[in-house]
């Protein structure tokens, strides 16, 4: 998309460029630095397992408050309005309610387990841990495979750049930084270098927020999305927005987000104590609430801003229907490029590359970290030294990000990109919600309900924009995923029943 074509040129200036190169610099020079202080796998994976609350809450945030986060939902509050708040709504009220009642991360805290599938050996085997590993992988890097791509629109929205050797450049070198301290530094350099962007990137979103205001007008935003949207952009249960469906499977992923996806629970497994799992749960629910607010204000300011201008509006709202999700993913850098001046959309880009780095070196030692202890590792009966689960998992590190910067040039998206990342976790996640719930909680969960519910939730695959176009379908990504979370249940349930652990059993009546 070349708008300096149709007369927009970014404001965005060679002091803007010094401001984000040097903070890349420094930010690889730390987490070099970090590497001395790693001497085994436990360092490497979980941070020796010495997290304290309040770096554990700003971890937290930071990861899950990534530069593909503020691009989703940004884009999210572009399509619809503020009936999008009710997904940070979701997400806070669920991380709330596991923080005061410890569900799912405590019990996974006391087992003093690294990973999910190292969980789903000790309760239901050696085979449900490579098949759960396999599967959680393989849909969490599926699922990371549109970061990297997000990433580099925002960086060509903001920047005013246009080529594809450009993309492929900036992808190029976003990923070799991030590789570079992940791979050296693990959980340690992850932990560090993500509290230092958490506080860059709260100050670039509030000062945003605070800008974008000034220049729109809170009642002129207010007006224009009212005119634009109607009801349905303010009430999400209005049939013409997201609608009841929706909104439930919103909550759904909230329990997702928190106490489900490994690369939130890996900081419950590396929190000091089942104590701070709690309060790390309790005060993130604030800032799982604000990481999706602010940048679905971001979308509904980048919408009043395109409306009243004429030919922005044409590319981004045309008349004849919604434009391509990949077109909408670009309005909130393509706003931001606008109104923020010469210096401040520095700092602010600086932030946002921040968000960039602090998902992708957590999900990059997150999926590693699985592949490493869940799938190789319990191949060898004699197991693996530490010395070689850290090289293993460095290996990884590099072929995962080699896979990223493939996909993330040639897919399609074809759908907003949160319904992406929504139903591509939903892989594992379908699956993964009855073998956690049902295996911490029922004691009567055995193995073959578990390897039922894993396999259902390939069933997710169904709720890709390209996999439907194959078969003709048109479902949306909501229906999929609860038709799928039902129905990993009901074979979790039945399988169970219907082909119990005799070993548990004889032991229970033994007791």
């Amino acid at each position: 998309m070349d708008l300096s074509a149709l007369g927009i040129e970014t404001n965005f200036s060679y002091l803007d460029w010094c401001i984000v190169i040097g903070y890349l610099l420094v930010i690889v020079a730390i987490g070099v630095y970090i590497r001395r202080y790693i001497s085994n796998v436990t360092d490497f994976m979980v941070a020796g397992r010495g997290l304290k609350t309040f770096l554990g809450v700003a971890t937290m945030i930071g990861t899950e408050l990534g530069l593909v986060t503020v691009m989703y939902s940004s884009q999210k509050g572009f399509t619809g309005g503020f009936a999008a708040f009710h997904i940070a709504l979701a997400s806070a009220v669920v991380a709330l309610a596991v923080g005061l009642t410890g569900f799912i991360v405590v019990p996974l805290r006391r087992m003093n387990v690294m990973t999910i599938p190292e969980f789903y050996e000790r309760r239901f085997g050696h085979g449900v841990r490579i098949l759960g590993g396999s599967i959680l992988a393989f849909s969490g890097i599926l699922n990371m495979g549109m970061f990297l791509k997000a990433g580099s629109i925002f960086v060509m929205g903001v920047t005013g750049m246009t080529s594809e050797y450009e993309l492929k450049i900036i992808m190029s070198v976003l990923l070799g930084t991030v590789l570079l301290y992940t791979t050296l530094g693990g959980m340690v350099s992850v932990v560090v270098l993500d509290y230092i962007q958490f506080v860059v990137l709260s100050f670039s979103l509030l000062a945003t927020s605070v800008f974008a205001i000034r220049y729109l007008g809170w009642s002129n935003i207010i007006e224009t999305v009212s005119q634009i949207k109607g009801e349905s952009g303010f009430n999400p249960f209005h049939s013409k927005g997201f609608g009841t469906s929706y909104v439930i499977w919103m909550f759904f992923l909230g329990l997702v987000n928190c106490a489900i996806w490994q690369t939130a629970v890996i900081r419950a497994c590396s929190a000091d104590s089942t104590r701070t799992v709690k309060r790390l749960y309790t005060f993130a629910s604030v800032g799982f609430l604000i990481r999706f607010l602010i940048p679905y204000f971001f979308g509904i300011c980048a919408l009043v801003y395109i409306a009243q201008h004429k030919v922005l509006k044409g590319i981004f709202i045309p008349d004849s229907g919604p434009a391509d999700p990949q077109v909408t993913l670009m309005a909130m850098p393509v706003f931001l490029s606008q109104i923020l001046p010469a210096g401040l959309i520095g700092i602010i880009s600086a932030g946002m590359l921040a968000a960039f780095m602090s998902t992708h070196d957590s999900y990059l030692l997150c999926w590693s970290s699985v592949l490493t202890q869940d799938v190789v590792a319990p191949w060898f009966k004699k197991g693996l030294s530490s010395k070689t689960r850290l090289l293993l998992t460095r290996i990884f590190i590099v072929a995962i990000g080699i896979f990223i910067l493939v996909w993330g040039l040639w897919y399609d998206l074809g759908q907003d990109l949160w319904d992406y990342m929504a139903i591509s976790g939903a892989i594992y996640f379908t699956g993964a919600i009855a073998l956690l719930v049902f295996g911490i909680y029922w004691k009567r969960a055995s193995k073959a309900g578990a390897y039922l519910a894993l396999i259902c939730g390939f069933g997710a695959l169904i709720g890709l924009k390209p996999v439907q176009n194959i078969l003709g379908l048109k479902l949306s990504s909501a229906i999929v995923g609860l038709t799928v979370i039902v129905c990993s249940i009901i074979l979790m349930v039945v399988g169970s029943l219907v082909f119990p652990d005799r070993s548990r059993l004889s032991g229970q009546k033994e007791k």
